[in-house]
């Protein structure tokens, strides 16, 4: 059954690149819209990357979305008040560790369940975000120039007559923290204590894990995850909103869900999470193109999660 599941999410991604290129034979493998796809994805997987880490040990952060709005609002406040590009970058990345370490302490070392926490963190987030940006969207001259013109940019990959392929410097960005974190989970001692909690926090604390500190680095790191990519939002679209995060949370769980469905094991891999960004960001751009409805995509999406939920259910209940 197992393999049936691994192959049918495999499948089901491959199915659905083959179906938007018969239908959208003009613009959907064209150099320009494959540049836009992997652009449009590169927050959703650095976010990804960060919900990977805190599932991994069997939590769940509610809160990523939200922060990523946060952090966009600090950073361009920060720009109007001081002018410094640089001070902006590390006070925005400092409020993600901090709003990720009260996370973790809530959870770790208050006991508080993590769908109350990081659900209390998300609104609390929220507020700050809508204050402080006086509740409307800042653009213009409050965003660090820089932070645009580094997310319009890329590196040419290919060039012919007719086409012309460009890897974003967004995508290189997002590259670069899935090899990370790929690396933390497993390759590193830390990865091996998230999955042990996860399988059994009893046990791991037996085993001598220190499960408080290690769950605390990582809600620390989820809130940095979802802080960098408040900061890639915000410079790629020139603006900073309160709500523009907001979409964030739901995908990245559902990615990270969408993963699991191809691991026997049924445990979150940041490898196979790539592959759930993939398809939600190939969906998403597919169904722009044919001028399908928004709420047509969120009912896809939550339809996803739950037979991703129930797929790896049935499996653990047939062993």
């Amino acid at each position: 059954m197992g393999f049936v599941k691994r192959n049918a999410t495999l499948a089901a991604f491959l199915f659905l690149i083959i179906f938007f290129s018969i239908i959208l034979p003009e613009t959907f493998l064209t150099g320009r819209n494959l540049f836009n796809i992997t652009q449009q994805m590169s927050m959703l997987m650095v976010t990804a990357c960060a919900m990977t880490i805190v599932m991994a040990m069997g939590d769940f952060d509610l809160s990523v979305g939200s922060m990523a709005s946060l952090v966009g609002i600090v950073a361009a406040v920060s720009f109007r008040g001081t002018g410094s590009e640089s001070a902006s970058f590390f006070v925005a990345l400092s409020i993600g560790l901090i709003g990720g370490a009260l996370n973790g302490f809530l959870v770790s070392y208050l006991n508080i369940l993590p769908f109350v926490a990081t659900l209390g963190s998300l609104t609390i987030f929220s507020g700050c975000a809508f204050l402080f940006a006086g509740g409307k969207t800042l653009f213009g001259t409050e965003i660090p120039p820089h932070f645009s013109a580094f997310a319009r940019g890329g590196v040419p990959l290919m060039s012919a007559e007719s086409f012309t392929l460009t890897l974003p410097n967004l995508t290189i960005v997002a590259a670069f923290i899935l090899l990370l974190v790929w690396f933390l989970l497993s390759k590193k001692i830390f990865g091996r204590h998230l999955y042990a909690i996860g399988g059994n926090a009893e046990a791991a604390l037996l085993a001598g894990i220190d499960v408080k500190r290690t769950r605390l680095i990582a809600f620390m790191l989820s809130g940095l995850g979802a802080a960098l990519a408040g900061l890639m939002y915000m410079s790629r679209v020139a603006s900073a909103n309160p709500t523009q995060g907001a979409g964030l949370m739901l995908d990245a769980i559902a990615a990270v869900f969408i993963g699991m469905t191809m691991n026997h094991q049924g445990e979150p891999k940041v490898l196979n999470t790539l592959i759930g960004v993939l398809f939600l960001g190939i969906l998403s751009n597919g169904l722009t193109q044919l001028s399908v409805d928004s709420y047509v995509r969120d009912i896809l999406v939550g339809a996803l999660i739950i037979m991703a939920v129930s797929a790896s259910r049935l499996e653990k209940l047939s062993r």
